[in-house]
């Protein structure tokens, strides 16, 4: 570190302190964690008095504070509209100050996180959820089959406008973008334990109560053997209008298949998300040419799956539950 500009404040106050208490610049130095050369010249810039070298800044502290005002306002525009309203409010500066200004003051281009759009009505019954289930156990959340369905496109570029925003403020509701349900697509559908995942099923139509049924039948009692043997188990779905059909819920009772009261629009709350996620992140360099090229890579991905993966994403749910009494039943960070 050869620049006292480089020096941070903490530095510097060392530096001034054992320098009064008459220690060397050698042992200044290794305390200050710094350069020997460093604490020489921040010395002899003491004892001269020389104040700091460079090109005198073009911008004004309150032109700073109407630049992050105008992030802060639209955190979604990008560098060249934030330029051009700054500059418009009488400020002289080139775009690349504006974007270095911005790094300055914290703020980074990211993807938003995706959040669901909860009503009032439901967070509180998110809420009452979460402390029905607080005392479960790990034990209690290894007997439930967590499933679910997600969208795979063959290309995972398309992520959406970015968002400037600070250190922290991932989960900031002015940093973030509220999503719906998926629109009409083929999805796939898949299913998790504490002991691994079940078989993928590829629906090629858009799922009614029937063919959920069909699903349940081919891949999840399978996926149910597979995971549980013998053993008794709970099955998890969401609210989706084929899992909450009448004649959906007639095919659980007549198969002995007990389902887990689950909150609307909480997929924070189900750790086959994570997964799908995981998935997703594995494939992002992945470049299929057609659907079955696309569904190959998606089998192969997820057959990389391990048990001590799923094992550890379903401790997670008492953490997922105690983030949600404290949200007071908005979402999460998971």
């Amino acid at each position: 570190m050869g620049k006292t500009s480089d020096l941070t404040a903490v530095q510097k106050t060392i530096i001034d302190t054992l320098h009064k208490e008459g220690k060397t610049q050698k042992v200044i130095a290794k305390e200050a964690g710094c350069s020997q050369s460093s604490v020489s010249k921040h010395i002899n810039r003491q004892a001269k008095g020389r104040k700091k070298c460079g090109r005198k800044k073009c911008t004004s502290s309150r032109d700073n504070r109407t630049l992050q005002r105008i992030v802060t306002t639209n955190p979604f525009k990008n560098v060249g509209e934030i330029h051009k309203e700054w500059t418009a409010a009488g400020v002289s500066a080139s775009r690349t100050t504006t974007r270095r200004l911005m790094k300055d003051m914290g703020f980074r281009c990211r993807i938003p996180c995706v959040k669901p759009l909860l009503n009032m009505k439901q967070r509180k019954k998110r809420l009452a959820w979460a402390k029905d289930k607080k005392d479960w156990t790990d034990a209690e959340w290894s007997k439930v089959m967590f499933s679910d369905e997600s969208k795979f496109c063959i290309s995972f570029g398309n992520q959406g406008p970015r968002v400037w925003r600070k250190s922290g403020e991932a989960q900031n509701p002015r940093c973030m973008r509220s999503s719906v349900k998926f629109p009409p697509s083929v999805m796939v559908w898949g299913a998790m334990s504490s002991a691994g995942v079940g078989p993928l099923c590829f629906l090629r139509s858009r799922v009614n109560a029937a063919i959920y049924q069909e699903v349940l039948e081919h891949f999840m009692l399978p996926a149910a053997d597979q995971l549980y043997g013998d053993a008794d188990f709970t099955f998890q779905q969401d609210l989706a209008p084929a899992h909450s059909a009448k004649t959906t819920s007639t095919w659980f009772k007549d198969h002995g298949i007990p389902v887990l009261d689950w909150p609307a629009n909480s997929p924070d709350l189900n750790p086959i998300e994570n997964l799908w996620g995981i998935v997703k992140r594995r494939m992002q360099y992945a470049r299929p040419n057609n659907a079955e090229e696309l569904k190959t890579t998606i089998r192969a991905t997820w057959a990389l799956i391990t048990p001590e993966q799923c094992h550890r994403l379903i401790e997670s749910m008492p953490r997922r539950i105690t983030a949600v009494i404290e949200a007071k039943g908005a979402p999460t960070k998971y």
